[in-house]
């Protein structure tokens, strides 16, 4: 994947934007890390508010709402479409044809698709068929948002505005919950807290995306028939995150201008404050410094709210500002190198995260003792060495020229 580097404080092409593999790198090592563990050490804290916030942050919320570690995944989505318009134009300037261009990417979606499966897939008896994986989220709309790639801000814009509309019409139009329904039936605990009002047709349960994974996912040959995901996930959520990557194409294709840097920095800064505001008028409660209680698509990333897209995508918006600013403008990128290192390598690292991991740490514990991870900072020592063990494999790759491509 052909990317930029700035010089003379412009964007030129045919080199890499550092800052671009440093923040897909620290997605990926955040994602490895699991949270270092820190909601697990959290539980011999109770009453402790730096460790309920740490917890809080560190985990996925139960359905509404943001955390740090939510804005793993759309920063992987969204950064898949900022790369798009590097790729696209290095495959150009290869002398490939658009048609061929368009039959790898064709290609690569499948893939992507395939390998989500076959990670869900570790530890089940046979192919476990569900695509609610980042990879196969990702393979499943990136045909769709590569061939909008030089196709102009109105044309991109249209598409991902009318992919939210047409996506929050599916739930709005959609009949809400009974008031007695039975939460444990759906999979929910009993004391589940529903959205109240017009945010009803959002709630976690029979949903319409749900609905729609009953009948799809049961199409496939299963051990038992498929009847809901626990954590509220869904296929078709692959819909609106097409556009979190619409919004990263937009991005790159920005970038990829020959205008001073510091003006692509303030552009990203601006549309991440216009998402914000943006965010804030459809859920006046996504901010909890806010005394606000209004909701016309409220933000859930389980489900990939139109709401939820954009509010994570002016957190990556923002983020990717902050790493052009720091590494790109500063010059500041030996800190990075451990995320760079990953951020070539992201596919290696994912894979090797879902299959290889549990087995490091158990050589770890068979060679230094069972007990070396035990313990109230247990968690966190264990997430460290396997994320650091990781790491390392990825080095080698690295320093060997080594990088899974799809």
């Amino acid at each position: 994947m052909e990317e930029a580097v700035i010089m003379s404080g412009t964007l030129q092409k045919a080199q890499r934007l550092v800052s671009l593999d440093a923040y897909r790198g620290f997605a990926m090592l955040a994602m490895v890390t699991d949270g270092l563990g820190l909601s697990k050490v959290a539980e011999n804290f109770k009453g402790s508010r730096v460790w309920e916030f740490l917890s809080y942050q560190t985990s996925h919320v139960e359905w509404t709402g943001c955390a740090a570690w939510d804005l793993i995944q759309p920063s992987f989505m969204f950064i898949t479409g900022v790369a798009i318009p590097y790729s696209y134009a290095a495959r150009r300037g290869q002398g490939k044809a658009h048609a061929e261009c368009l039959r790898h990417t064709a290609w690569r979606a499948f893939i992507l698709v395939a390998l989500g499966v076959f990670l869900r897939s570790n530890g089940s008896t046979m192919t476990y068929y569900v695509f609610e994986d980042v990879l196969s989220q990702i393979g499943l709309g990136y045909f769709f948002v590569y061939l909008f790639v030089n196709k102009g801000l109105v044309k991109q814009a249209t598409f991902g505005i009318g992919i939210l509309m047409g996506y929050w019409l599916l739930f709005a139009l959609w009949p809400v919950l009974p008031a007695n329904v039975d939460a444990k039936a759906m999979g929910l605990t009993a004391d589940w807290r529903f959205f109240e009002g017009f945010a009803a047709h959002w709630n976690k349960g029979p949903n319409p995306a749900g609905y729609l994974d009953h009948w799809l996912l049961n199409v496939f040959p299963r051990l038992k028939p498929y009847t809901y995901n626990y954590g509220g996930y869904v296929t078709l959520s692959f819909v609106p995150s097409m556009a979190t990557m619409l919004v990263g194409l937009m991005a790159g294709e920005w970038l990829r201008r020959e205008i001073p840097l510091a003006a692509r920095v303030k552009r990203l800064a601006q549309a991440s404050a216009v998402c914000f505001g943006i965010a804030f008028l459809l859920d006046g409660n996504i901010w909890p410094f806010a005394d606000w209680n209004w909701t016309i698509a409220p933000v859930v990333k389980r489900i990939w709210s139109p709401g939820w897209v954009i509010f994570s995508s002016g957190w990556t918006l923002l983020l990717l500002a902050v790493f052009i600013y720091v590494i790109d403008m500063k010059g500041w990128k030996k800190w990075a190198f451990p995320c760079i290192v990953v951020g070539l390598n992201p596919l290696a690292m994912y894979f090797l995260a879902h299959t290889i991991e549990g087995w490091l740490l158990q050589t770890v514990r068979t060679h230094f003792g069972q007990e070396i991870f035990s313990g109230v900072y247990g968690p966190i020592w264990a997430h460290v060495t396997g994320t650091f063990l990781l790491w390392l494999i990825i080095l080698w790759m690295w320093r060997r020229r080594i990088f899974i491509r799809v």
